[in-house]
């Protein structure tokens, strides 16, 4: 068994154990030091004088070695003969000569006698004397390569809701293609409208009807690629909006990269005409909906927390 060695593959040690176990036959050495001799199984050579001794004689201070030094000496020389980091390689400026990027400065930057300076926050190299972010006026500054300044966010959740309820008005003024018509007063007519809209409406046949929920549902005519982007259909009580969502883009071929996009102007919603609010993804159908309502996909409204259309 050998000592540990280091990254240049020299002994971490002045001696290494020794053990031959390709040799069936060996049955220990004797120390080489001159007042032990004992019979040691696993005996240590020294690196230094090349003698073999016993574990308490192992070290050269113990056997008072005649070569002492040697292996460090031998280690040290083979550290030095490696080369160098960037040996070879030629090490140039990362700034190379140009002017200074303060518009009222002629000094020439990037060269031996003035180096340049960097500014990680709008890209550029200055002298000395206008290194600092206040010297020149970084703050006022649109950063070389830097991507467009996006649009504040406050200012486009109100875009947003200004299209959201100018799309309200729009459909109230025509009788509503999304904001339907008022409800039925008697709980009759609401039975019958309910009884109609079942025959009507698709979905899966293996749902079994106890389970159903039948909906209205409608989209944004530029958000789909349908020719008359709405329809009827049920679903299972048991859902969850957010998959009632999924079904209902499919069936209106409307695009939905909810699972691709982080960003909300992207994301498709739910509004439930009814209920006046948008529904979150993880609301059951069974306790958001009920059966005749009207739910209507729009994107980028965001999780509203009250009655859109009213505002």
């Amino acid at each position: 068994m050998a000592s540990s060695t280091d990254s240049n593959g020299q002994q971490g040690t002045s001696y290494v154990q020794m053990h031959d176990r390709h040799d069936a036959t060996l049955v220990g050495t004797h120390c080489q030091y001159e007042y032990c001799n004992q019979l040691d199984f696993l005996p240590f050579r020294c690196q230094s004088c090349d003698h073999t001794f016993c574990l308490d004689h192992r070290t050269e201070t113990s056997h008072k070695c005649t070569k002492a030094g040697a292996w460090a000496e031998r280690k040290r020389k083979a550290q030095l003969a490696q080369p160098a980091i960037g040996a070879g390689k030629t090490l140039n400026d990362r700034v190379s000569q140009k002017p200074c990027a303060s518009p009222a400065c002629k000094t020439t930057v990037g060269t031996s006698l003035t180096p340049g300076v960097h500014c990680s926050s709008c890209n550029r190299d200055y002298c000395l004397k206008h290194r600092l972010k206040e010297e020149h006026d970084c703050k006022n500054l649109v950063p070389i390569g830097a991507r467009p300044i996006q649009i504040d966010v406050a200012q486009k959740t109100k875009s947003v809701m200004d299209r959201f309820k100018a799309w309200g008005t729009k459909q109230k003024e025509q009788a509503g293609r999304a904001l339907p018509k008022p409800k039925p007063t008697s709980a009759a007519a609401r039975v019958a409208a309910v009884n109609q809209l079942k025959k009507t409406a698709k979905g899966d046949a293996k749902l079994a009807p106890e389970k159903r929920i039948y909906l209205k549902v409608e989209a944004e005519a530029e958000t789909a690629k349908a020719k008359f982007p709405k329809g009827e259909f049920f679903y299972s009580q048991d859902w969850v909006v957010g998959r009632v969502l999924d079904a209902a883009a499919k069936s209106l071929q409307v695009q939905n990269v909810n699972n691709q996009s982080a960003k909300e102007e992207d994301k498709l919603r739910v509004f439930h005409v009814e209920g006046g609010r948008v529904l979150e993804f993880n609301e059951k159908v069974g306790t958001a909906l009920q059966s005749g309502n009207t739910i209507v996909l729009l994107r980028g409204v965001g999780p509203a927390q009250e009655d859109l259309i009213t505002m």
